[in-house]
């Protein structure tokens, strides 16, 4: 069994506890969090098991990987701290770990990650003989291995569209809701993942990803981003009240260039209320859904639903993610220290897991 420390228990760390909690090939060693509040509690309250597991959540990084784990699912946010989850991943690798995370959106792909980052990770899994596989949370799969592996479908291939497009009345993440995408913000301000090149530097790795499994070569990368208010006041589980006039929905696109024209886009869809911006798509059930176009011949169209937490659709997205992350733990242990992406992590079938249920 792989010793599994997970590290964060939002959104992605209570997915991440319960993955690796049914995995046959990992154990759950530790649970590492931030919130004093969290310490002391048991891995399968706050991992939404419904029952325990015996294992406290413990704020002490230094003697969590100081006990050697095999791997660390590093499931704390890189949005609002970059800085702070590379110093993380980084200690981690340092102490011989195997990292899988979705919060170093600068290594989606490895081949374009700055210097300046990339560089303390080599020398950290150099040092320490671990190694780092990033995926997006939003999530990866659905723009890399997913669109790659619909396109050999087709005779011809003219564009690949990999779109999100959900409904975030559900979601819990306060603050990248409201003050990273600007919902419920006046429309005169200025949201930070919306600032110009932001979403390049966040999303531009997996489109460069994919035009280097493609053998195409981008001539540039460009972003369009269109914003709508609110036309009444509506009000969320989870978050609270959002104005009317406020921002209610956002759609951006990044748009890898080929030839003059987009042929690899990553395109994303937010409301904060399915009644916003009702002449843009919308999934199939009117929550959340992933969706994989391939203009060509022949046309191919994948719309991907995934539910988790009480058929909730945007957590279902992130369970997704954590699965891809998690899967791939025991094929990193067995493979040589290094920095992977996703053209090097295999999806592979879920041996061992059919019909098992989490005891």
């Amino acid at each position: 069994m792989i010793s599994t420390v997970v590290w964060g228990t939002g959104n992605v760390g209570r997915a991440a506890i319960r993955a690796v909690h049914a995995h046959p090939a990992l154990e759950l060693a530790a649970v590492v969090v931030n919130n004093k509040d969290k310490v002391g509690r048991d891995a399968g309250e706050l991992g939404g098991l419904g029952r325990a597991l015996g294992i406290a959540a413990t704020a002490d990084i230094g003697a969590t990987l100081a006990a050697r784990p095999r791997a660390v699912v590093y499931a704390a946010s890189g949005d609002i701290r970059p800085d702070g989850a590379l110093t993380d991943v980084t200690q981690a690798l340092r102490a011989g770990c195997v990292v899988v995370t979705p919060s170093l959106y600068t290594f989606y792909d490895k081949l374009s990650t700055p210097p300046e980052l990339r560089e303390p990770v080599l020398d950290a899994i150099a040092a320490g003989g671990g190694s780092l596989f990033v995926s997006g949370v939003d999530p990866g799969w659905a723009n890399d291995v997913l669109p790659l592996l619909i396109s050999g479908l087709g005779t011809t291939v003219d564009a690949i569209r990999c779109q999100e497009i959900f409904d975030y009345s559900t979601y819990d993440q306060e603050d990248s809701v409201r003050h990273l995408v600007g919902m419920g913000h006046p429309m005169d301000y200025q949201p930070p993942m919306l600032l110009e090149s932001v979403p390049t530097m966040v999303w531009g790795g997996q489109i460069r990803l994919m035009s280097r499994a493609l053998g195409v070569e981008l001539e540039e990368i460009r972003e369009t981003v269109e914003r709508r208010p609110l036309d009444a006041t509506v009000r969320t589980r989870t978050m609270g009240e959002f104005e009317a006039g406020t921002q209610g929905a956002v759609r951006f696109e990044v748009q890898g260039v080929v030839g003059g024209v987009p042929r690899i886009v990553v395109e994303h869809i937010t409301r904060i209320h399915r009644s916003c911006a009702p002449d843009w798509p919308t999934p199939p059930d009117g929550d959340g859904a992933h969706r994989v176009v391939i203009e060509g011949r022949p046309r191919i169209e994948v719309t991907v639903e995934a539910t988790d937490e009480d058929e909730n659709r945007s957590a279902g997205g992130n369970a997704t993610a954590v699965g891809r992350l998690v899967g791939a733990v025991d094929w990193l242990a067995a493979a040589e220290p290094g920095l992977y992406d996703a053209l090097d992590v295999p999806l592979r079938p879920a041996v061992g897991t059919l019909g098992r249920k989490q005891s």
